[in-house]
């Protein structure tokens, strides 16, 4: 097998693992070449996706603060996101921000050049910057790929995904074990410094707004390393992605920004239906919103609901929405004449390994950024628009952090080390797994039993489900393509998730067992732990 040496690697290339490249290229003088490795081409990720915006508690913005911003998140955190993280988060963003439009990243302004912001549910006034209207992700993103792409001590290798973290006897990370799916080949890379960036889980559950490469990767790698996995079982399911057909898994999100501007939800028979679940209406916590759908779908024995926005301005509409209008034209859906057909879909974890706001995990040498890290800021439901805000701010801190650290590149690799990276030698016995009718047995089982609203019986029974297959499926560390690893992975964060579901006797945020009741009780983080 190949070896490799750097100071720093970072595998992601979303918003956090684009801007933690950068960041670090640019503030420390590495001994040698930062390597961004990613699953897809640089920038497919979550984040790319991202329609709604990004939370700035700016100097341009004098009517909000940093008090009022941490007072929305903890509310709709449930009392599981930790105020600390959640103002330091907010308190930093301005200086974020603003070094984000330095680098390239071009905000949304008026006709006097003046950020513009908007309103989305749960919050208590107009703070989210969005680019291109509905296309934030895609205008942060793109500019990050730009960047990184000009800067020539950053090496960045496609379609290559981290297969198991290398940890010494003194459980210290030294690196990782790459995976090319271009060449079918296997590469060791030594690093002092490994970034896990690689986004969320939404791929394992059947419907989800969540693109084919969010099978949770760094988190079910950091898991089998030994790191803490906190929150797994609060899964947010996005209460509005574009139903146009049952067999639609891969849903297109209508984002929260529509309703903030004022479209309502309707049933079939087009009546408004919010005001019996919360007196906020459409702008209510995510939570709240997918499960007055989810009752309404019931009722209704229907597929999906309807998002009207056919009444607001359409030539205000069509230019603050110009994607969404798009993709739902490509279907058949004027949004200016016609309500969109809506369901809830699999849309970020709260959940994930457990990080400081700096990157830091249990783990010396392996950080965390991103979707992919729990730092505590979301709680148990996220506020819209903090995940990219997260993203970037613990990037930045990130490379802060390593500015002080020590990255020489280990030269001494230990015997446990050695035994690990032999497995990856070695011939895999076994003809290739038919993955993709595995991926979809997985995405049913979660789908059906640890979805939207939970009991103990259906979360046993998947617990029970996914054993089966976990038992089934005989590659536990070396496989033979991108598609078996990504289900091993998936398998993992799947138990991750069940256990968590099962371990927490109360409703809470996003974590909904109809078998026992919302309480208002201070809330316990729940860790997971591999126990070797």
């Amino acid at each position: 097998m190949k070896y490799s040496e750097y100071s720093v690697v970072v595998i992601g290339s979303g918003a956090a693992g684009l801007y933690a490249a950068l960041k670090i290229s640019q503030q420390i003088n590495l001994p040698e070449s930062l390597l961004l490795i990613t699953k897809a081409s640089l920038g497919e990720s979550n984040s790319k996706y991202a329609q709604g915006g990004i939370v700035g508690v700016v100097h341009q913005n004098p009517d909000d603060n940093v008090s009022m911003h941490v007072n929305d998140t903890l509310k709709a955190g449930a009392g599981l996101s930790q105020k600390a993280t959640t103002e330091y988060i907010s308190a930093v963003s301005d200086e974020v921000l603003n070094d984000l439009i330095s680098n390239g990243v071009n905000f949304d302004r008026d006709s006097n050049g003046n950020l513009t912001f908007t309103l989305e549910a749960a919050h208590s006034m107009k703070r989210i910057l969005h680019s291109g209207g509905d296309a934030t992700g895609k205008g942060i993103t793109d500019a990050l790929v730009k960047a990184v792409k000009n800067n020539k001590n950053i090496q960045v290798v496609e379609n290559s995904m981290a297969v198991e973290l290398l940890i010494n006897s003194d459980k210290v990370c030294k690196g990782a074990i790459i995976y090319n799916e271009i060449t079918g080949e296997h590469e060791v890379v030594y690093t002092s410094a490994l970034v896990l960036a690689t986004g969320g889980v939404g791929q394992v559950y059947k419907y989800t707004t969540n693109p084919n490469g969010a099978t949770g990767d760094g988190i079910a790698l950091a898991y089998e390393a030994g790191a803490v996995i906190q929150d797994m079982e609060f899964i947010q399911f996005h209460p509005t992605a574009l139903a146009i057909s049952p067999d639609s898994k891969n849903r297109f999100l209508i984002s929260e920004a529509v309703r903030g501007e004022g479209a309502k939800l309707v049933n079939k028979k087009g009546e408004e239906f919010m005001s019996k679940y919360s007196d906020k209406r459409e702008l209510a916590p995510r939570d709240v919103v997918t499960r007055a759908i989810y009752s309404e779908m019931n009722l209704e024995h229907a597929p999906n609901v309807f998002l009207n926005a056919a009444f607001l301005n359409p030539l205000k509409l069509l230019k603050r929405f110009p994607t969404i209008s798009s993709r739902c034209k490509e279907n058949g859906i004027d949004i200016t004449q016609k309500p969109i057909p809506v369901a809830p879909a699999a849309h970020y974890t709260m959940g994930g390994i457990k990080a400081g706001v700096d990157g830091t995990t249990s783990i010396r040498g392996l950080y965390a950024i991103g979707e992919t890290a729990s730092t505590g800021l979301h709680g148990a439901n996220r506020l819209a628009s903090n995940s990219l805000l997260e993203c970037v701010v613990c990037a930045y801190e990130l490379a802060d952090y390593l500015s002080f650290a020590n990255l020489e590149i280990p030269k001494k690799i230990d015997t446990g080390i050695k035994k690990m990276i032999d497995v990856y030698s070695r011939t895999v016995k076994g003809k290739e797994y038919d993955y993709e009718s595995l991926k979809s047995k997985l995405k049913d089982i979660m789908w059906n039993n640890v979805g939207i609203i939970r009991t103990e019986e259906s979360l046993q029974k998947a617990k029970k489900e996914v054993e089966k297959l976990k038992n089934d499926f005989k590659r536990q560390r070396k496989c033979l393509n991108q598609g078996e690893y990504e289900y091993r992975n998936m398998l993992t964060v799947s138990s991750l998730i069940i256990q968590g579901a099962i371990e927490r006797k109360e409703s809470r945020g996003a974590h909904c067992r109809s078998d026992y009741k919302q309480t208002n009780a201070i809330a316990k983080h729940s860790e997971l732990i591999k126990t070797h």
